[in-house]
């Protein structure tokens, strides 16, 4: 999916796109999109090293978010339903 298409399906504003909570909207797209591809080609073992990838750097935009800006993150979690919350 382009940057266009997604930018006008995203919730978030064109000014916002260098935001963390874009970024991860963003990654998340590109997770299900190589999921969807990985279930009809299971030996592309270069896509799956970019899905590792993708998913690394989505867990550590994650965990910046979670440290600076907790009601984002809880916010952002639960609009991508990514994870489930840990009940403090």
């Amino acid at each position: 999916m382009s940057k266009k298409l997604f930018l006008s399906s995203s919730l978030l504003s064109k000014e916002q796109t260098g935001s963390v909570e874009f970024q991860i909207s963003h990654l998340t797209n590109r997770v299900l999109t190589l999921t969807d591809h990985l279930k009809l080609h299971g030996k592309d073992y270069s896509s799956q090293r970019g899905l590792w990838k993708i998913l690394g750097k989505r867990k550590r935009l994650l965990n910046y978010l979670s440290q600076t800006n907790l009601t984002s993150y809880e916010n952002l979690i639960n609009k991508l339903s990514i994870r489930k919350l840990k009940i403090r």
